[in-house]
């Protein structure tokens, strides 16, 4: 009855569980074995429950993007081709020597557009750099801070770096996977990215310019009917002499020769193709501004911390000296200066 009487005091008991650091392979006892933690010494993350095997549909993906790259390329040429020969024939009879500026324009568009979506899409978009890892011998302090391990390509994957599953190897400073150059944008070719759309955006507004020039000098004469004096002060006035210009204008391209016809296509397309390119070379331009990529755009929540928007990013991006940097204010100096 003594016994029965005494209190029974209870102890949390805290089990300490082990595991092994990827990074540096030191042992680490930790209270509870969660689905993540930070290893010490190191400052290697480890992901309990992320365990990812290679994607079966690589092989698709990598089929696709080279379809996409071929119709581009495809396109490029036909471009190129089918503008020259519908449009420099009429350009020389005009002027000699105008076709000679021309021919020398269309060189320079041509070869620079050509050369750039090569560099973007054949050049590796940024391979993480080799580290020696494994070894609490060979790495040091710090060494592997906010690394993780990828289990795609069984090696450190460093912060700035993401994993494509199209081309099946991490990137560095991944900004996205384009399938029409069939590459990611990384760090290695974004600034040949770049390149490419702003020489496709000026070769478009080339061929827009030529194309509607040389079309406008082809083009059979409208038959246009004026409307008779009595219906001059009707009100169906603007009505009927849009019918009748939109009739003439039809009737007389009905005339045109082939040439003409792939002129008017060529036209249209590089409008269109303009207009695209134009959006992502803005949304490109205002991410950089931003000092982050379209990756990290999508990941960052809403009061996470963001880099500060400066035109010195754009600086540094397109690999501008130090020295030039000096010259160009920041955005909160200029403030600053205009708040006193």
């Amino acid at each position: 009855m003594a016994e029965s009487g005494k209190q029974h005091l209870v102890t949390a008991v805290t089990e300490e569980k082990g595991t092994t650091c990827w990074g540096c392979g030191l042992g680490l006892l930790l209270p509870t074995l969660g689905p993540a933690f930070k290893c010490g010494w190191c400052g290697a993350i480890t992901n309990h429950n992320l365990n990812k095997t290679q994607n079966q549909c690589l092989l698709w993906r990598r089929l696709r993007d080279r379809c996409f790259v071929s119709f581009l390329f495809s396109f490029m040429l036909f471009v190129i081709c089918g503008g020259v020969c519908a449009a420099f024939p009429i350009i020389f009879l005009v002027s000699y020597t105008s076709g000679i500026v021309h021919s020398v324009i269309t060189t320079i568009l041509a070869l620079t557009t050509i050369s750039t979506f090569g560099l973007s899409a054949f050049q590796c978009a940024g391979a993480p750099p080799m580290i020696l890892w494994g070894s609490y011998t060979v790495v040091g302090k710090g060494e592997l801070e906010n690394y993780t391990f990828c289990h795609y390509c069984s090696k450190p994957k460093s912060p700035r770096a993401h994993h494509c599953r199209s081309c099946g190897m991490c990137i560095l400073d991944m900004d996205h996977h384009c399938p029409f150059i069939g590459n990611c944008v990384g760090a290695a070719n974004h600034r040949h990215f770049i390149a490419f759309l702003i020489s496709a955006i000026f070769s478009t507004i080339y061929v827009t310019v030529m194309s509607a020039y040389t079309s406008f000098l082809i083009w059979p004469p409208l038959r246009y009917k004026p409307p008779e004096h009595s219906t001059i002060f009707s009100t169906g006035l603007v009505m009927l002499a849009s019918r009748e210009g939109l009739v003439a204008l039809l009737s007389s391209a009905m005339e045109l020769p082939v040439r003409g016809l792939v002129l008017i296509y060529l036209f249209i397309a590089s409008i269109s193709v303009e207009i695209s390119l134009s959006v992502l070379l803005w949304q490109q331009l205002c991410y950089i501004y931003e000092g982050r990529t379209y990756l990290s755009h999508l990941s960052s929540r809403e009061g996470d911390h963001v880099k500060e928007k400066d035109c010195q990013n754009l600086l540094r991006f397109f690999g501008c000296r130090y020295s030039m940097l000096r010259f160009l204010p920041t955005l909160r100096n200029s403030r600053k200066t205009h708040k006193t």
